[in-house]
């Protein structure tokens, strides 16, 4: 699977499946949930989902970077960043399935 991705739409049609619910109101169930994580986290607010992981703002302060190309030195102005955080059952959950014939971990033979 890698390189594909789950998209809004294909959330929804999951929800579909999974719930019941009709197409219109599982695209609705996906958008409020995501609308209210971004809501939380651009108010400053941490978001923990059980057993899938953590996500929240972190303020990272100025600094001096250099441009790659001429070696100037060039101020990095602070700004926020999100940061997630995997909870330990997703980790194993990923990492059972590399060790069952899945994607082969860097150093393996």
């Amino acid at each position: 699977m890698a390189g594909n991705t789950v998209t809004r739409a294909q959330l929804s049609e999951a929800v579909y499946q999974e719930v019941g619910l009709s197409r219109h109101e599982s695209a609705q169930l996906v958008e409020s949930v995501l609308g209210r994580i971004a809501d939380a986290l651009t108010d400053g607010e941490s978001v923990k989902i059980s057993s899938f992981g953590s996500f929240s703002v972190r303020q990272k302060g100025q600094r001096v970077g250099r441009n790659p190309k001429t070696g100037a030195e060039v101020p990095i102005l602070p700004r926020k960043v999100l940061v997630f955080r995997a909870s330990h059952v997703l980790k194993n959950r990923i990492n059972d399935l590399l060790g069952r014939g899945g994607a082969r971990r860097e150093g393996e033979d």
